[in-house]
């Protein structure tokens, strides 16, 4: 049975209730703060370094390549806010081959606020990028005419965002319980292998149409990433 995450109270803080949604966001973040803090409290610059952090490296620069390749704009302007959503959406949804863990990812509430913080990114970028009256000048491209329609395609963005997000997880999580539900001893190996796959893959996807939505508006100048020409293209 799918539980609504929103409506479960796991206990109560005063007079204020704390459902599943907040707790098991709580967790995420617990461990991803606490990760980050014991891998880079000792970084080192050497040739030898520790796995975690040449794991981290490699996060990163996975994120800051993907970044570069579909904004061809500076991956260090979005990275922070990129990489927060991969790995969070990553990391939740990875975690529940934990029997007693809920992905947030599952809570409308959860994909809703991820939305709506791509909403208010697109305005903030965009006019960091091409200045106030630029920004303005993509409601009326290619004519005019298309003002309300490009009005829509910004709110309709936010909801596909929200609605992709929480249908996918949800969805995978509905049919994961019914499968282990018919075959409790064949299925959950390997729908766990798939729920590792198919939370890399939902981070993946949010945070590759984040980046589309933010960059949209770029700078006029073309910015050439020399980090990335040398790590990955010489």
């Amino acid at each position: 049975m799918i539980e609504n995450l929103d409506t479960l109270i796991i206990f109560q803080i005063w007079m204020f209730p704390i459902n599943a949604t907040l707790f098991y966001t709580w967790i995420v973040m617990a461990l991803l703060a606490g990760g980050s803090w014991l891998i880079t409290r000792r970084l080192k610059t050497g040739l030898y370094v520790s796995r975690w952090q040449t794991a981290l490296e490699m996060i990163v620069m996975g994120v800051r390549k993907q970044i570069y390749e579909v904004s061809n704009d500076n991956p260090a302007k979005y990275l922070p806010i990129i990489g927060t959503f991969f790995l969070f959406i990553g990391l939740s949804n990875l975690l529940t081959i934990i029997p007693i863990f809920k992905a947030p990812t599952s809570s409308l509430s959860t994909t809703a606020a991820f939305a709506l913080c791509v909403f208010l990114a697109m305005p903030f970028y965009g006019i960091r990028n091409a200045g106030f009256i630029g920004y303005l000048k993509k409601y009326i491209d290619p004519t005019p005419i298309m003002l309300p329609m490009n009005i829509l395609s910004d709110f309709s963005s936010m909801f596909s965002l929200a609605f992709r997000l929480y249908g996918n997880v949800l969805s995978g999580a509905i049919i994961g319980s019914v499968l282990i539900t018919l075959a409790p001893f064949l299925l959950p190996l390997p729908m766990q292998i798939l729920g590792l796959l198919t939370g890399t893959i939902q981070a993946y996807i949010f945070a590759l149409l984040a980046i589309v939505y933010i960059s949209a508006v770029s700078p006029e100048t073309k910015y050439i990433d020399k980090f990335q020409n040398d790590k990955y293209i010489n």
